[in-house]
């Protein structure tokens, strides 16, 4: 009995993992290069006032907003259901690029939004009830070395169609969205293929400011939300949220177009930001690997070692990228005055992949342990609790995606670096107290 209901578990967790590969492939893959796709469908004439960067500032500023309502979506229809719900919003908003228009890029926009909160909220949940406490950590780093084959598959391909080419044309737009739209559906469906949990499954985890919250409505499930975040934890890990938010933003909308508008790079400049992206994508799935396999060394050590690792492996990435790239390669691909050339160094293509692959396993470590420590802290509260998690995330994410249009290269960076430090710094004031409490075996802190 036991045994079965771990491989059932365990399969769920597997098979949401894929599900999401599929799903974010297509996701993550557009988003690296919607600015750059959208800059060559400028050039057509066709497609009037557009911008990558608006259409993914409003998909986070929607994804905030929408957080606050996506647990009550997530307690009335259920974590499988609710994922199916925000998986058909992500293949609306990849169909969208086949043929743009403003219009529709702007509602599609608003329409993944809504559909992220709800389908990542559930996500949370489902992962949090597939796992006990023993398992939360391993569980979180198979789900993301998963999730994270996306970007590895999907930018291997941006790569191939887009190599050699300084626009995009029309014919290799709507090739590569056509590809991304039938991934995406394929990963819908795979979504029909979880087990729900069985009313006596119940996860024995530390529960740390919860009561017991099991069957509750839209309303109780809204104001638990509230509650949660009143309390000194959530408040602390806010700023680690934060941090994850603008990094976010930073490595999946505006470092490809930095290194797409590196005039250092020539004619190969598009094309390695298709390299960008699978490099990132390898290591977030090594990070993902290693913390998921090594979640008994968690358990014994705690999440402080992976979260200190992921900060100083960022701090590398933000100076090599600093001295590497030009001042003004987030904003555009024009030599016009100083600030477009790099502050130390000649541009180096090989630096720049290196630097890819060091954000994305940075990524990795913060956020494999805010999910582990999220489903250590709050199994019955889950829900809320993971909502709270994207909420702040894609505040800052939006934030992020507002200023990229506006602030050059370094005044980003040092903004990455200033939460960098805070995040970090919160995360261990709430590990270390969760940690000591649970040893003194306590089921409730504060």
């Amino acid at each position: 009995m036991t045994v079965n209901m771990a491989d059932m578990r365990t399969f769920n967790v597997v098979v949401l993992g894929f599900s999401f590969m599929f799903i974010f492939t297509a996701f993550q893959t557009g988003g690296m290069i919607e600015q750059t796709v959208i800059q060559s469908v400028l050039k057509e004439g066709t497609f009037q006032g557009g911008s990558g960067y608006t259409s993914l500032a409003i998909i986070y500023s929607v994804f905030a907003v929408a957080n606050w309502g996506a647990p009550s979506v997530v307690s009335v229809c259920g974590p499988r259901t609710s994922m199916v719900i925000g998986a058909v919003m992500y293949c609306l908003f990849i169909a969208v690029f086949i043929y743009p228009m403003v219009w529709a890029l702007y509602l599609g926009s608003v329409l993944i939004g809504l559909g992220a909160a709800v389908i990542w909220t559930a996500q949370g949940s489902f992962l949090t009830t597939n796992s006990t406490q023993e398992t939360i950590g391993r569980n979180s780093g198979i789900f993301w070395a998963l999730l994270q084959c996306s970007l590895l598959f999907g930018n291997l391909f941006v790569w191939q169609e887009f190599s050699g080419k300084e626009t995009i044309d029309s014919k290799t737009r709507i090739q590569v969205y056509v590809v991304l739209l039938v991934v995406c559906c394929v990963g819908t469906l795979m979504l029909f293929v979880l087990r729900n949990r069985r009313p006596e499954d119940r996860s024995d985890l530390l529960n740390v400011n919860s009561g017991d919250q099991a069957g509750e409505g839209p309303l109780q499930a809204f104001k638990r939300s509230i509650q949660l975040l009143k309390t000194k934890e959530m408040l602390l890990l806010g700023l680690c949220f934060a941090y994850t938010g603008f990094e976010l933003t930073f490595f999946s909308g505006v470092y490809g177009t930095c290194i797409g508008n590196t005039k250092a790079f020539g004619d190969q400049a598009k094309s390695l930001i298709g390299i960008s992206g699978a490099f990132i994508g390898a290591g977030e799935i090594l990070g993902g690997a290693a913390f998921g396999l090594g979640g008994k060394l968690t358990n014994r050590h705690g999440r402080d070692p992976i979260i200190l690792f992921g900060f100083i492996v960022h701090m590398t990435a933000y100076y090599l990228i600093y001295i590497n790239l030009p001042q003004s390669s987030p904003i555009s691909d024009i030599v016009n005055d100083a600030s477009y050339y790099p502050v130390l160094i000649d541009s180096n293509k090989y630096l720049a992949i290196l630097c890819s692959f060091l954000l994305g396993l940075g990524d990795s470590s913060f956020n494999t342990q805010v999910y582990s420590i999220l489903g250590f802290m709050f199994p019955e509260d889950s829900a809320p609790a993971f909502a709270l998690f994207k909420f702040v995330q894609s505040l800052t994410a939006a934030a992020g995606f507002f200023y990229s249009t506006y602030l050059l290269l370094q005044w980003q960076l040092l903004i990455l670096v200033v939460f960098g430090v805070a995040g970090t710094l919160a995360f261990f004031e709430v590990e270390w107290k969760t940690a000591s409490a649970s040893r003194k075996g306590y089921t409730q802190i504060g």
